[in-house]
């Protein structure tokens, strides 16, 4: 987002945040579907977008626009938020969609703190996201683009429904239709990151060639926490293909302390 995008979607987050301690977890979880909801249908209707984004109309005659819209439609919690983003300068219509979708993620992990789920929702999205990316036929399924969003949500939510969050299975199902313009893996990724950043934490994704026991996974993370100077979530990753030792990613730093990398620098040195 351009900076007049940002400070109002910073606004709407800030509203957001006021309502979801007032109204607590369900009703905020019911805010966040309704927001998505509002979501799609600015996806849908690009007249619309530009009506709500339009800087030749006053933030607070888009605002009444957007009011008179839903009037009725969704909760008056949901109305106020969506009136602070219609209120806000946008750069472009699509940043005002990107924001909504935003805001719409920002309170279902709203809803998952206040009901005490955060962390839970947070693994639950890394493990999904592995197990797609292992299994390369459901990768497939779920990126084809030619076949309906729709469709493919409905295959996640079959596949999470009773066994994780129902915060999980909406974010999942956000994460199909391709939230921030990404592709599953990646909105996957984005997804436990917002989860992690809530919480105050970092994610570091590591990968080994065996699984960590439990008192192994904890060392590393008091390890990193203690380099960074924050709490440091570890979501591991297992592949044979590294032989051995491990490969830390924090950010944009790499640690590759593997057996594959070192093998890899002494066949570079003979070449």
């Amino acid at each position: 987002m351009q900076a007049a995008s940002r400070e109002s979607y910073t606004a709407a987050r800030a509203a957001l945040e006021t309502s979801a301690r007032a109204a607590g977890a369900a009703a905020t979880a019911v805010i966040a579907e309704e927001l998505l909801g509002f979501a799609d249908l600015l996806r849908r209707e690009p007249r619309l977008r530009r009506a709500l984004s339009d800087p030749s109309r006053s933030g607070q005659e888009r605002a009444e626009l957007a009011a008179t819209l839903l009037a009725g439609k969704v909760g008056e919690g949901t109305v106020d938020l969506i009136k602070v983003l219609a209120s806000g300068r946008w750069s472009a219509a699509s940043e005002l969609l990107d924001g909504t979708e935003r805001l719409g993620a920002d309170a279902l992990l709203a809803s998952a703190e206040l009901a005490g789920d955060l962390s839970e929702v947070e693994d639950e999205l890394f493990r999904f996201g592995q197990i797609v990316d292992g299994d390369q036929q459901l990768a497939a399924t779920i990126g084809e683009t030619i076949v309906p969003v729709a469709r493919r949500a409905e295959l996640v939510g079959g596949l999470l429904r009773g066994k994780a969050k129902p915060v999980t299975v909406s974010l999942a199902e956000l994460a199909v239709q391709g939230f921030g313009g990404r592709t599953f893996s990646g909105a996957i990724t984005r997804l436990v990151e917002l989860a992690a950043e809530r919480r105050e934490a970092q994610v570091a994704y590591v990968t080994v060639a065996q699984p960590l026991t439990e008192a192994e996974e904890s060392r590393l993370a008091s390890s990193l926490s203690a380099i960074y100077g924050r709490q440091v979530s570890v979501k591991v990753t297992v592949d044979p293909a590294v032989l051995g030792g491990l490969s830390v990613q924090v950010g944009s730093d790499l640690y590759d302390g593997t057996i594959a990398r070192r093998l890899a620098a002494v066949r570079n040195a003979f070449a």
